[in-house]
């Protein structure tokens, strides 16, 4: 019996099957530092999904849990808003924002970070 082949018999990759596939992970933003645009509670927020190239920790609004170094993230920002307004998020807690409230869950005199 002979070994299965894993690729097709040319060698090559059909132009049309590539780009489908390439149009998938845009639409469904699988691809990291692209950017894309949602809407939230009336605002438009601009959302890009980060590698885990960063050296710092961050903290989630959604979970008040830190995002350790190294951890593929989330990164959203009002739209008309400034640098200062960017959020680092987990995945999990920008994809469940409507499901969770936004209530600070540490105590008031616990250190921000």
């Amino acid at each position: 019996m002979s070994p299965r082949r894993n690729r097709p018999r040319g060698g090559a990759v059909s132009s049309s099957s590539s780009s489908a596939s390439g149009r998938q992970d845009d639409e469904a933003g699988g691809r990291y530092g692209l950017e894309r645009t949602e809407d939230w509670r009336g605002e438009e927020w601009a959302v890009r999904l980060v590698g885990g190239t960063a050296g710092k920790q961050y903290r989630c609004p959604g979970c008040d849990q830190e995002i350790p170094a190294g951890v593929p993230h989330v990164v959203a920002w009002p739209r008309m808003g400034h640098v200062e307004d960017r959020r680092h998020w987990h995945k999990s807690c920008w994809n469940a924002r409507d499901r969770r409230g936004a209530r600070l869950q540490r105590s008031r005199n616990a250190p921000r970070y």
